[in-house]
Parts: C-alpha cells; sequence; structure tokens
C-alpha cells in the first residue's frame, strides 16, 4: 500500500479506504488505485484483511469474533460438573477473552441435532473456529459433525482424534508418567505400581502404561509391576483389586482414581504409612494427594492460540498433517507420600 500511496501522492489510508470500496474516496480516486495496484502487483491478504476487519468491528461489539467450544462429552452437564474437564473450558475462556474473542458453548449431543443444523447455527453466529472438549469414552468424534469440520478450522483439546485425526492440545501423558516413576524412585519407592482403567489408557494411544513401562526401565525386574487395569470390575468384585495387591506388593500406586484410597483403607492398608498414592490427574479439589498437575487450564489457552493460528492461515475441514502441542506436567507434593521415603 506503501508505494501505491507514493506513486498516487495520497495517504495510506486513503489508499486502504479505496482498495474496501469505501464512499468516503471519491470515485476516481478509488479507480485510479484500484489501477495502480493492479498495475503494481498487489495482492490482498485475505487473514489480515478479516483481522483488521474484525478490528474495526470490536469498537461496537466490544469482540474480535466468536469461536464455538463444543462439550463433546456424553454427559451435558460436563462443563459444569466433570472434575476436570471445566478446567479446559476455564483456560479456553480465559485465553480468548486476553485475546478479544467470545466463546459460544454447544453439547455436541443435543437432541435432535444435524451436522448441516450444527453448520447453520455456527455460521449465523459468524463463528469462527471450533473446539472439541471432553472426549472420554473414545477419541473419535461421531460422522454427523462432519459437515462442521470441512467448514471450519477445529482443534481437539484433551486427546488425540481418530477419524478424522485432528491437530489437538494435551498434557503429555508420557512424560507425566515417566516423571511420576522418577519422582517416586528419588523418594525412595521400590516397587511403583500403576492402577488404570484400560479404555482410559486406551483413549490417550496407551502413553500412559508407556511412560510408565519406561519407567520400569530403572528397576530391576522383579520390581516391575504389571498395571492393574480391571477398574470397572473392580468396583463390583473387590477381590480383585486385593488379588493384585497381594501379589505384586506395591509400595507405591499411580492413579487417576481417589476410590483406590478407600479400596486400601478396606484392606486395612494406611495411606502413605503401608502404601503411597500418586495422583496422575492432581485436582485442587483434593489439594492433599501428591501427584501430576496435568495444567489442563493451559492445555485450553494453548488449544485456543493453536485455533487462532489456523484461522488466520485461512485452514479448514481436516489437515493433511495433524498438529500436535504438548503440555509439560508439574509435581505436586501431598500427604499420600512419606516425607523423606
Amino acid at each position: 500500500m506503501s508505494d501505491i500511496a507514493a506513486a498516487l501522492g495520497v495517504s495510506k489510508n486513503a489508499v486502504s479506504l479505496a482498495l474496501r470500496n469505501d464512499s468516503q474516496i471519491p470515485q476516481h480516486t478509488r479507480e485510479r488505485v484500484l489501477e495502480t495496484a493492479r498495475r503494481l502487483g498487489y495482492e490482498r491478504n485475505p487473514a489480515l484483511g478479516r483481522v483488521m476487519s474484525m478490528m474495526r468491528k470490536r469498537g461496537a461489539s466490544g469482540s474480535l469474533g466468536n469461536l464455538a467450544v463444543f462439550n463433546a462429552n456424553q454427559d451435558r452437564d460436563a462443563f459444569r460438573t466433570h472434575p476436570t474437564i471445566p478446567n479446559y473450558l476455564r483456560g479456553c475462556r480465559d485465553r480468548a477473552d486476553a485475546l478479544g474473542y467470545a466463546l459460544d458453548t454447544f453439547w455436541l449431543y443435543e437432541g435432535g441435532m444435524s451436522g448441516e443444523r450444527w453448520l447453520e447455527i455456527l455460521q449465523s453466529r459468524g463463528v469462527l473456529g471450533v473446539l472439541f472438549i471432553g472426549l472420554m469414552r473414545a477419541n473419535r468424534l461421531p460422522e454427523f459433525i462432519r459437515p462442521v469440520i470441512d467448514a471450519f478450522p477445529c482443534m481437539v483439546t484433551g486427546v488425540r482424534t481418530r477419524e478424522p485425526e485432528l491437530s489437538f492440545a494435551s498434557v503429555d501423558h508420557h512424560i507425566l508418567a515417566l516423571r511420576a516413576y522418577e519422582k517416586a524412585l528419588e523418594l525412595g519407592y521400590k516397587r511403583p505400581g500403576l492402577v488404570l482403567d484400560g479404555e482410559i489408557d486406551e483413549l490417550v494411544d496407551r502413553r500412559f502404561s508407556a511412560g510408565y513401562r519406561a519407567g520400569q526401565s530403572y528397576v530391576e525386574p522383579d520390581c516391575r509391576i504389571e498395571p492393574f487395569t480391571d477398574l470397572r470390575s473392580a468396583g463390583s468384585r473387590p477381590e480383585l483389586f486385593r488379588e493384585w495387591m497381594e501379589k505384586e506388593k506395591p509400595d507405591l500406586i499411580f492413579t487417576l482414581y481417589n476410590v483406590v484410597r478407600r479400596w486400601l483403607g478396606e484392606l486395612g492398608i494406611r495411606v502413605p504409612d503401608d502404601v503411597a498414592l500418586v495422583q496422575l490427574e492432581w485436582r485442587d479439589g483434593h489439594p492433599e494427594w501428591a501427584g501430576m498437575n496435568q495444567h489442563n487450564d493451559l492445555t485450553g489457552a494453548v488449544a485456543v492460540d493453536m485455533l487462532l493460528g489456523m484461522i488466520h492461515n485461512g485452514e479448514r475441514g481436516v489437515p493433511p498433517v495433524p498438529r500436535a502441542t504438548l503440555i509439560g506436567p508439574t509435581w505436586m507434593d501431598g500427604e499420600t507420600v512419606r516425607k523423606g521415603a
């Protein structure tokens, strides 16, 4: 635009207005600007133009645009009541607010909704991009939402998706489990064990168990404990957990589930005197636990950053090469491990 302005002896602002065909600029000046732009080979950046347009509108609306966030959990109240999903949403909202964007939230499984209907709603609200949060039972989005995925840039938080495979942000589950194992050894424990629902491990491509087994390379073979993964059956058949404890004799247990502490109590096992517990998804609501903080709020914030990059690059649909950002965990001290074990 500077070259066009210099060639015509007008201001850059006049050139900018003329290129948008603004009536503030006389018709003959607009025509001269357009002709000079063509002669000089000027090409407008559509992404930059969209951003500038949104910034000009912000004074009236207070927002640069709308982002859609879908609760992809089967529980329609997961954004409020789930132990961890609200943290992802909070991170998304805080980051969007800081950057000047608004969030519209939806439940993916709202009754009677088709992908085409969702597409109409999102387009009518001027949505720029879509985030999916809360996949827990599978890492696959339902086929009916494909029209939305094809029409918008889309991101997933928490897990990697398959069919379709989208870009995502999540904690690094492999490093989380490995660092937790290393911390346990640093504290003096010899036989760490893992209690984990096999379906949850599958959801994250077995990165929990992979990190755990990587940690086992630090200990002698007779200290390498097989994980206990039959959580659902153990709820009605507590002897399964008892038999695992008697066979493997762990001195520390990594887990995602507070119920494990109750199971240990029912067996007369004291925490942390007899067996230590480490929560692999440490939460503010249970600060007494030692564990790994997954920083799910940061994951949500990073997902927003990635989505805005896709929007500004004009991306949409299933990416040919999905991108991932993995968030590092942090160890949190707590009462469920012995001090100076």
